[in-house]
């Protein structure tokens, strides 16, 4: 767990560098701060000796306290805004760069980690992760260093009035430190489980919020009400304990500071009777007693709160640590490419527990148009996720106009790809700045010819707005299929040399699939394109075919030449015009 810790600490302190000045200003701030609260005991002191002096109240002396007291306190005051300042502006800097670089690192990760990881726990932990680390840096900042400059600070004022009663206090303060250590050790635990499960909760509400529809038309919503109570009760369970450790801290730090209090209380008293040093005196210490341990209250509750910080930390850093997508030195970048790919037999599995594809051979001609059939879990979009580079091969080479992708930045060979998915997205904005996603600077004229060819600009140009409304993915008002209308007219206007279509058409009637076929085949002229389908009726066209099984392809050919062989795609195909 120190190990850990301290890597963490490490690590947070590389955002913390950058501002090393302003860390410097801070403390340097703090300690004057921390000098003019420990003056006010000095000469409330005086004033009580003055007040309580044998014969007449100097005036004109306790006038003059009184006059220095108010100048210090708002010198003092000054000074700590100053500092609140400071610490704010550290915080939020480097709460800034972590968030950036968690954002940027996210769109750098590897698909299979994005696959391997809820988006809900992602969220978490950029989100409420990243704003606990906010709350425990501004406390850290703001109090421990005031916190530790009191202690050393009262302790010297101390020892220059009374050493003996200094050592009473200083004997006694140990036992503070040791309750607080036990208490911040075991919440630092549950802070970091609270984090987790927090991550899980996450996840199941954007799981269910997400697919409404489906939990209610499929009556999942006991279930869910089940997964959700389990995972609270465990949630609470943890809550609990973090905040009951937690909660011990102020409690057992401010018992012992009554024992020091009292402890210097009745040793002052029997030192003044006994001539030692003046009443005054005696105040003045038992302020500076009462400051000394109430920093421990402070740092206590800070510790905690730090204990909350660092497991959230160690959850962003997580993400910061994953190894991100790279390319080779030496991956250049292909101009242009005719379309040729050659897949030489490829090997690739998720888990090696598992194999999905083995000894994988393909060979696509320029402008070909290739479907891939077979059933569910077989690796057809395994095999795009190769071609894309979403994913690395285990062994063998894919290559590109006889350039392999794995000499190319991935950038490069993603360009190359045109991908109508059967999951439709949107980003929140406008119907033209989705359909622009891919060629931000298209003119007015290019956006309404990809809309006109993939027929969606008669129901774009209904909407409130036309091309300038607002949509978002979860728009109720755009039905799934003008969604997917949207996604294809903006793969038409980038016109890249080679398609992928994964469902294409899936979401849209069948009037509508006829002329999106139509102006799918314009486009594909001249242009390698994979199709992929359940509907088989789609790719009788196709140049080639290829069926495959358990991650092999079982046969290829024509849509005829394979129904005439009466094997496994005769029979997928008969078994689906069966169905229908």
């Amino acid at each position: 767990m120190k190990n850990k810790n301290d890597s963490t600490l490490k690590t947070l302190y590389t955002y913390v560098k950058p501002y090393k000045w302003l860390v410097a200003a801070a403390v340097i701030l703090s300690v004057i701060s921390v000098a003019g609260t420990l003056l006010a005991p000095v000469l409330v002191g005086n004033g009580i000796d003055f007040l309580i002096s044998r014969g007449n109240v100097d005036m004109k002396k306790l006038f003059s306290v009184l006059v220095k007291i108010v100048v210090i306190v708002a010198f003092t005051s000054a000074v700590q805004w100053i500092f609140s300042l400071c610490t704010n502006k550290i915080s939020y800097k480097i709460i800034s760069a972590i968030r950036n670089r968690a954002f940027e690192k996210i769109c750098k990760l590897p698909l299979s980690y994005i696959d391997s990881h809820p988006n809900g726990d992602m969220i978490s932990r950029v989100i409420a992760d990243v704003e606990q680390i906010s709350d425990g840096l501004l406390m850290g900042f703001a109090q421990l260093f005031t916190g530790v400059c009191t202690i050393f600070g009262t302790l010297g004022f101390m020892l220059s009035i009374n050493v003996k009663i200094t050592a009473v206090v200083v004997v006694m303060t140990p036992l503070s430190l040791f309750m607080a250590r036990f208490i911040s050790k075991n919440s630092y635990r549950y802070f970091h489980s609270q984090s987790v499960i927090r991550g899980d909760i996450t996840s199941l509400i954007e799981e269910l919020s997400g697919y409404q529809k489906t939990v209610e038309a499929l009556g999942y919503e006991k279930a869910a009400e089940c997964r959700f109570n389990d995972i609270n009760l465990r949630l609470n369970d943890v809550g609990t304990k973090a905040i009951f450790f937690s909660s011990l801290t102020n409690p057992c730090t401010r018992f012992v500071n009554g024992l020091v209090y009292a402890a210097v209380g009745i040793i002052g008293a029997v030192s003044v009777i006994s001539g030692q040093f003046s009443v005054g005196t005696l105040s003045s210490f038992l302020l500076y007693a009462n400051q000394y341990t109430k920093p421990f209250n402070e740092i206590s509750g800070v510790i905690t709160e730090l204990q909350g910080a660092l497991a959230s930390a160690k959850r962003v850093f997580e993400i910061l640590d994953t190894e991100e997508e790279f390319d080779n030195d030496n991956a250049g970048e292909l101009d242009g490419c005719d379309g040729a790919i050659h897949i030489e037999n490829v090997s690739f599995s998720y888990s090696s527990a598992q194999k999905l594809i083995e000894n994988f051979d393909l060979h696509v001609k320029p402008g070909q148009l290739t479907a891939i059939v077979g059933p569910t879990g077989c690796g057809k979009t395994t095999l795009i996720n190769l071609l894309m580079r979403f994913y690395d091969v285990n062994s063998g080479d894919i290559k590109i106009s006889d350039n392999s992708i794995y000499q190319l930045t991935r950038k490069n060979v993603r360009s190359m790809y045109g991908m109508v998915l059967q999951e439709t997205w949107l980003k929140t904005a406008t119907v033209r700045e989705n359909i622009c996603y891919g060629k931000p600077d298209a003119t007015d004229e290019e956006v309404i010819k990809a809309a006109k060819s993939a027929h969606c600009h008669s129901f774009i140009m209904k909407l409130p707005k036309g091309y300038n409304t607002v949509i978002s993915d979860s728009d109720g008002e755009i039905s799934t299929g003008q969604k997917q209308l949207i996604c294809i007219a903006r793969v038409m206007l980038s016109l890249p040399p080679m398609l992928i279509l994964d469902e294409a058409t899936s979401s849209i009637d069948t009037r509508t699939e006829i002329l999106i076929q139509r102006a799918f085949n314009k486009m594909m002229q001249n242009r390698t394109s994979f199709i992929i389908a359940h509907r088989l009726s789609t790719i009788k066209n196709a140049d080639n075919i290829i069926a495959m099984e358990n991650g092999h392809i079982v046969e290829q050919g024509t849509h005829e030449e394979l129904l005439r062989k009466n094997g496994f795609y005769a029979r997928l195909y008969n078994s689906q015009f069966l169905n229908e």
